[in-house]
């Protein structure tokens, strides 16, 4: 049985969303981030990140992580990769060349995207009353135009990242642009990702992971 550590207000969605897709069990161990607790030491706090239960099972001290019979994985974008490997199916390669893209262009969202995009959905709450914060964003969404401008080159042929079908690189570079959904200018000029985004996010898997995300306290 597959068990996830993590809630779903973290990385951690991705790997719940990716087991909704491939329609496999899983047991879901909510796992709060310890930065988000007044002391996540204290002995009535709920399991966290800092809890040595946790720190049993993932030395790192951080969400997501799952334990899949025994093979403990650590890195949401990876267990996804993983997942799609061992079940097989429409979101996996059938090639070896296949294969191979799926981790290159998940590798270029999480060096190439994430770290622009990370700013942008930690800052928006808190941006309007920062000038710094505001100077921050945008200087992100600056620095995401030629990866927005790259990947709506790309899904112009099939709509899809990888062959002509949805799999495991949609998911994955869906997540991780999903931070960038505030800066609406982004979007105005790349409609194929405009597009893309919004049938990834159509997908019932997904409702089902965001439905459950929106019940977690923020």
């Amino acid at each position: 049985m597959l068990t996830i550590y993590g809630v779903y207000r973290s990385r951690a969605s991705r790997n719940y969303w990716m087991a909704g897709e491939l329609g496999i069990p899983f047991v879901s161990v909510p796992v709060i981030q310890g930065y988000r607790l007044d002391d996540p030491t204290a002995a009535d706090a709920p399991l966290n990140t800092l809890s040595p239960e946790f720190l049993a099972v993932n030395p790192t001290g951080l969400i997501p992580c799952i334990d899949d019979g025994g093979f403990v994985m650590k890195e949401s974008l990876a267990i996804n990769l993983y997942l799609a490997r061992k079940h097989g199916g429409p979101l996996s390669g059938r090639t070896v060349t296949e294969e191979a893209e799926m981790l290159q262009w998940t590798m270029w969202a999480a060096t190439e995207v994430e770290p622009h995009a990370v700013k942008i959905i930690l800052l928006d709450k808190s941006a309007a009353e920062s000038e710094q914060g505001r100077l921050t964003i945008r200087a992100a969404t600056k620095a995401l135009r030629k990866a927005f401008a790259l990947l709506d080159k790309r899904l112009a042929a099939t709509g899809h990242v990888v062959g002509d079908r949805f799999t495991v690189a949609d998911l994955n570079l869906a997540e991780v642009f999903r931070y960038t959904m505030s800066q609406k200018e982004l979007f105005d000029v790349a409609a194929n990702v405009k597009a893309w985004l919004a049938a990834c996010q159509a997908r019932p898997a997904f409702k089902t992971m965001f439905e459950a995300r929106l019940k977690e306290p923020e």
